[in-house]
């Protein structure tokens, strides 16, 4: 006789993976605007580490 098979789910699941950042996308960083001269005209853009995951990448919610 073949032996018996169940279908139970195993004891411990697969972690799940974590929340990503929304305004860096999970990298950790974001582009911030660089202002020069008396007028503050902008001439381009910087990386900045993410104040909301604060460079993890992940969702501080979760």
């Amino acid at each position: 006789m073949a032996p018996r098979r169940t279908t139970k789910p195993p004891k411990d699941p697969a972690p799940t993976a974590p929340a990503v950042c929304s305004p860096c996308d999970g990298s950790g960083m974001v582009a911030a605007t660089v202002r020069v001269g008396r007028k503050r005209r902008p001439v381009g853009q910087q990386d900045g580490i993410c104040l909301n995951c604060l460079g993890t990448g992940t969702s501080p919610d979760a």
